[in-house]
């Protein structure tokens, strides 16, 4: 019997696109250079968005492509939009953790933004 929401259907929109074959491998070393940049602020407890900015344009990606956002009073995310595979790189910093995930963009999305609507 199918599901008789269609929550699913209905928000695929908004899923990103995940990685495969090389685009993945590039993907998880995006990841690992990201996490790297962003270990020593979170360290120190630097939840600056403009200083994990310039930690991830000091990778050598563009300034106009890197957002940092404060996330509550000891979280940042911040979302790179490379524009060669692996294209986008998103995440979180917090006292707990880095986390990084790396996709292709939005199926029905321009970049790295998640789109809004749906139908």
């Amino acid at each position: 019997m199918p599901p008789t929401d269609h929550y699913a259907e209905n928000h695929g929109f908004d899923a990103p696109i995940p990685l495969h074959g090389q685009s993945r491998c590039g993907g998880l070393t995006a990841v690992r250079r990201v996490k790297s940049a962003l270990e020593p602020l979170r360290r120190r407890g630097d939840f600056a968005p403009d200083n994990v900015r310039a930690a991830l344009t000091g990778l050598g990606y563009s300034a106009g492509k890197v957002q940092a956002y404060q996330d509550g009073s000891a979280r940042v995310g911040f979302l790179i939009d490379i524009d060669t595979s692996p294209w986008c790189v998103e995440g979180t910093m917090s006292s707990d953790s880095t986390k990084a995930d790396a996709f292709g963009g939005y199926p029905d999305g321009a970049g790295c933004e998640p789109p809004s609507g749906g139908h």
